[in-house]
């Protein structure tokens, strides 16, 4: 008698699939394919700044989600994790999405009495929030990274700029979100990319699977929505770069921008950018350059998943159900956080003086001499 081990779930009655298996398995067997939301929301201030995720990693059978929330000094986080199902099942510990207009609305759910385990520290976020899209969803252009023979990354995602609507209670304090000023950023992203337990490295002992400089700048105005994009390796080559306006109306076609280019001013011995100047020089209606003020970081690195820790990372087995609340002094973070990936909400000022709020993200992985940074320890000179 055959042993029998259903993987059917409810998307397979949906005509969706890739590959001649059902939708729990994907088309390829590496560890680290992932499927996930990425979310953030502000107060196109420096109040307070909210992050929030949920990854599938099918074969790593495991499914988690977290949100973080900068808000004076401290860094609020409540996470789970659990044995992944059915992919259609949008729910981890507290944690809910509901897509309830593809490509444009979505809602998000964290409630801590709906846990669904006893937590392990307290669960200090509880919000239910709405998204709306402000631009049509934008198809960025595919990330593929191959040291020694493997693929580190191959990720498609599409981004878009928005608003939120609906109620955050942190720590003790109760937010009313409106759209009028609550705005902020999302996108979707599946691939390969690092997930999970750390292997054997092998031959790839002191390679990174990202090298050099990351800017990710999705920024939002009245009628348009403007993408910048770049991964620069040490030595100035570009792995990566995108520079594009999306029109909110979505009759209007996109329009690339040329090459971007950027000056950074960094905090002297951090990696931390405290201000920039986005230049796009190609740009359709002539020279355009954006100022770019950052207001209130979060380290997202740090307590979410994104790999500083060796005890949580995204698709890291942690139980059948998880979840973990934390509050992370800023006094305690701040000086290891800026070596890692930074979430910055943004002030961004057009040459023409249009100004509009968003997500300025940057990291610097290794050596960066442009800068000063001449190893990976090495702060900006």
């Amino acid at each position: 008698m055959r042993d029998y081990q259903p993987s059917l779930s409810s998307f397979d009655d949906f005509p969706v699939h890739q590959v001649a298996d059902t939708v729990r398995h994907v088309g390829t067997s590496d560890r680290n394919f992932y499927d996930r939301y990425y979310f953030n929301l502000h107060g196109s201030s420096d109040e307070l700044f909210m992050v929030m995720g949920m990854g599938q990693y099918p074969n790593l059978a495991t499914q988690d989600c977290f949100a973080c929330v900068r808000r004076g000094e401290s860094q609020h986080i409540v996470r789970a994790s659990k044995v992944l199902g059915d992919r259609m099942d949008l729910r981890v510990g507290p944690f809910r999405i509901e897509v309830i207009e593809p490509l444009k609305r979505v809602r998000f759910i964290c409630d801590p009495s709906d846990a669904g385990a006893d937590p392990d520290g307290e669960l200090n976020i509880a919000c239910d929030l709405s998204w709306e899209g402000a631009m049509p969803a934008y198809e960025e252009p595919r990330q593929f990274v191959r040291r020694h023979g493997r693929v580190m990354f191959d990720t498609m995602r599409f981004a878009q700029t928005g608003c939120w609507s609906g109620t955050l209670d942190v720590a003790g304090e109760h937010f009313d979100i409106t759209p009028d000023r609550w705005w902020g950023t999302r996108d979707r992203s599946w691939g390969v990319r690092p997930h999970g337990e750390k292997e054997p490295e092998g031959i790839h002992v002191g390679a990174r699977s990202l090298s050099g400089m990351w800017n990710y700048d999705p920024m939002q105005f009245d009628d348009h929505s403007i993408l910048y994009m770049l991964n620069e390796e040490e030595d100035g080559s570009r792995v990566l770069e995108e520079a594009a306006r999306i029109w909110k109306d979505p009759a209007r076609a996109p329009e690339w921008l040329g090459r971007p280019e950027y000056e950074h001013e960094l905090k002297p011995g951090t990696r931390m950018v405290l201000h920039s100047k986005i230049h796009f020089p190609e740009a359709p209606e002539g020279p355009l350059s954006i100022d770019v003020e950052p207001l209130l970081p979060a380290y997202i690195a740090i307590g979410t998943g994104y790999g500083i820790e060796d005890d949580w990372r995204h698709g890291m087995f942690q139980g059948p159900l998880v979840v973990q609340g934390r509050e992370l002094k800023m006094a305690d973070i701040e000086p290891f956080g800026h070596f890692t990936i930074v979430d910055q909400v943004a002030r961004f000022t057009q040459s023409n003086g249009t100004v509009g709020y968003g997500l300025h993200e940057h990291g610097f992985f290794g050596p960066f001499p442009k800068y000063g940074m001449h190893d990976a320890h090495d702060g900006a000179s």
